[in-house]
């Protein structure tokens, strides 16, 4: 069975950095489309950023475009989501998802991890 595991949540201060890792096991991420969700209390999951897999092209949501990053590394089977000058509104539960394929567009993830809470304090 495939598993994502997130580590690196936690509790930072307006304007502060988290990173997120997103290990994946028991299948390969190299030819896979992955991302980050997020989701608070009400309201539905909403897409953050996007990698597809060969050329790494990336896609944003446009609250967080150009203070976080995502990146790849096939070879440890990672993602990572760098959040950098996090406000308020970023506290959320991140979750890390794969697709099928290498592209992610017109398709629902088909594994999801557990999710990690980030907390940014005002």
């Amino acid at each position: 069975q495939v598993q994502l595991v997130e580590s690196g949540g936690g509790l930072v201060q307006t304007g502060g950095s988290l990173k997120l890792s997103c290990k994946v096991s028991r299948t390969l991420i190299s030819d896979k489309a992955m991302g980050w969700f997020r989701q608070v209390p009400g309201k539905q999951r909403e897409l953050v950023a996007t990698i597809t897999s060969g050329s790494g092209s990336t896609n944003y949501t446009e609250f967080v475009r150009g203070r976080f990053t995502i990146s790849r590394d096939n070879a440890k089977n990672t993602v990572y989501l760098q959040m950098n000058s996090l406000k308020p509104e970023d506290t959320a539960v991140y979750y890390c998802a794969s697709w099928r394929l290498w592209h992610w567009r017109n398709a629902d993830p088909a594994y999801w991890g557990q999710g990690a809470q980030v907390t940014v304090s005002s």
